[in-house]
């Protein structure tokens, strides 16, 4: 069983697509038990990721659902390998919400990360200080020793993109560059740092003008993962004011990656995004 007794981010996607391939084969979940000599209640546990499936209870299932790409199998398979790993988060796990949790693995398994953020510098550019400021300002007190840890976490989450372990691209609105939201010293720290990233080959920010006020309305922030070599979205992270929702929906990732190529055909350009940046930076320093 994942740890905890509940569904784990890699069991769950795991258990969506050997459902989503048992229907489109026209199977049913008596017929899956028998294939691989179980029950029906263990077959359901699959699906929705309450168990973890044995690779060959993998195998089997993908045969009888006639599912030939070698690509697809592995990358089931390797779900079913490592759905019980534990990750470096859950070193945190006391101090961290479950919802967090599994946005966090997302990310540590994606191989596309794609961030929208309207008002602020999103997550994975965030410098320290920034992360400090910003979580703190939040409506819930937030403890020391627990604050220093969730900026802790946020700088481990960075590794990745830093590392180069997945493609990443960033949307922001204007005001995040403009209108400082935390001191100015941490500000402008806060923009060389987002320069410094834009050198990396695996990363892509670009600014929302201004004049996009419209568009920065009607879209939440967001980040969108993929975990094949193709960026097509597989899962959907929504922070909100109490935790984050996990959106799998076909529909709704098809909106969701609608979306973020809608922010960025408005956004300006990387080039022109970092000549943006530069002359802010350029402005607080003659101030």
């Amino acid at each position: 069983m994942p740890a905890g007794g509940r569904p784990t981010v890699r069991s769950r996607r795991l258990g969506t697509a050997l459902r989503q391939y048992r229907h489109a084969a026209k199977i049913d979940q008596p017929r899956a038990a028998e294939i691989i000599a179980a029950s029906q209640a263990r077959v359901s546990r699959l699906e929705t990721g309450h168990v973890t499936a044995r690779v060959i209870e993998v195998r089997l299932l993908l045969d009888a659902y006639g599912v030939k790409d070698p690509v697809e199998r592995a990358k089931l398979e390797e779900l079913a390998k490592h759905s019980k790993n534990r990750g470096w988060w859950l070193e945190h796990a006391e101090q961290l919400r479950p919802d967090y949790l599994d946005h966090i693995a997302l990310e540590d398994d994606a191989t596309y990360i794609r961030q929208w953020q309207p008002a602020l510098v999103p997550g994975l550019l965030q410098t320290p200080s920034y992360a400090e400021a910003i979580i703190a300002a939040g409506p819930d007190y937030i403890a020391p020793d627990v604050l220093a840890q969730l900026v802790k976490v946020r700088e481990a989450r960075q590794a990745k993109i830093g590392e180069g372990g997945a493609s990443y691209a960033a949307v922001f609105w204007e005001v995040a560059v403009v209108h400082p939201l935390v001191s100015i010293d941490t500000h402008r720290e806060q923009l060389s740092a987002i320069l410094t990233a834009m050198k990396r080959k695996n990363v892509t920010v670009q600014v929302l003008p201004l004049s996009a006020g419209v568009l920065v309305g009607s879209i939440p922030a967001f980040s969108s993962f993929s975990f094949d070599s193709e960026p097509t979205v597989e899962a959907v992270a929504m922070e909100n004011l109490r935790g984050t929702s996990v959106l799998e929906d076909p529909k709704d990732l098809a909106a969701y990656g609608n979306a973020f190529d809608l922010l960025r055909s408005a956004a300006l350009a990387p080039e022109a995004s970092a000549r943006l940046i530069r002359d802010v930076l350029r402005g607080m320093k003659e101030e």
